[in-house]
């Protein structure tokens, strides 16, 4: 277990808590221990869904500009490279992942919850890519994530002006998918996780793996994606177990084992 970052796993939902007061500020420490947890989210067998959160205050506010403002373009280069590693880590895991974001989520932090499937707002929410009044620009995702989920447009002008978007301006522009109140975020976006303990989870993987490299690629490609992940579902016995149940059962019933 990281001394910033921790897997917590209960019931088969794993959440991803950062915990460096008082803002969650990523550092070279904290995105190391990041990408641990995710690789070891990915792996656990007994891990069906991910929440990632940092607390009841604030998501993440960004990088630790103290440790990067003196930084020579050499360092800056293999930082960068070990960053978007870190966020990359995240994003890759198999499985349903949610951010439940409370407070500020800018910067390095808007582009960690870019990485999850799905984005819950606490209704005191903040959101945004300020990276321009530092002058320079997003690093670790923001360029390329927020402009596939929000569009070009919308992405340059917040990444433009550097301005913060509360929650009720981000869930209209798609930037998160839904908005709760401040003390309950987390436990929505546990209650959204839980509903895949015991789903079919190869399937699930399945999704996430045609969605994402889908988005990559040509509607042709994608769609031999999808086929070719489609017919390899039919080699599982969650499969054959799914079909079966619902011909004498009806839909819904299925015990799956993720096999």
């Amino acid at each position: 277990m990281g001394e910033l970052v921790r897997l917590e796993v209960t019931d088969g939902v794993g959440t991803i808590r950062l915990d460096r007061p008082k803002m969650n500020a990523i550092s070279a420490q904290l995105q190391d221990e990041l990408r641990e947890c995710a690789e070891e989210a990915t792996a656990r067998d007994d891990v069906a869904a991910v929440v990632v959160y940092g607390g009841e205050r604030v998501f993440a506010a960004g990088a630790d500009i103290k440790e990067m403002a003196d930084l020579s373009f050499p360092a800056m280069n293999v930082r960068a490279q070990a960053l978007q590693a870190s966020l990359n880590a995240v994003a890759a895991i198999p499985k349903p992942t949610v951010s439940a974001i409370t407070g500020y989520a800018l910067g390095g932090g808007c582009e960690l919850a870019l990485c999850t499937d799905v984005r819950f707002a606490a209704d005191n929410a903040k959101l945004g890519q300020p990276e321009i009044l530092l002058g320079i620009i997003p690093g670790a995702g923001g360029t390329q994530r927020l402009s596939r989920l929000v569009g070009p447009a919308k992405a340059k002008d917040l990444m433009f002006t550097g301005r913060q978007v509360d929650a009720t301006e981000a869930l209209a522009i798609g930037l998160v998918d839904r908005i709760v109140p401040a003390e309950s975020v987390y436990e929505e976006a546990l209650e959204w996780a839980r509903q895949f303990v015991g789903a079919a989870s190869l399937a699930l993987r399945g999704i996430k793996e045609a969605v994402d490299r889908g988005l990559e690629v040509d509607l042709v490609t994608g769609l031999e994606i999808e086929r070719h992940l489609f017919a390899a579902l039919f080699a599982t016995e969650d499969q054959a177990t799914g079909m079966r149940s619902f011909v004498e059962n009806g839909p819904g019933k299925a015990t799956f084992e993720g096999k």
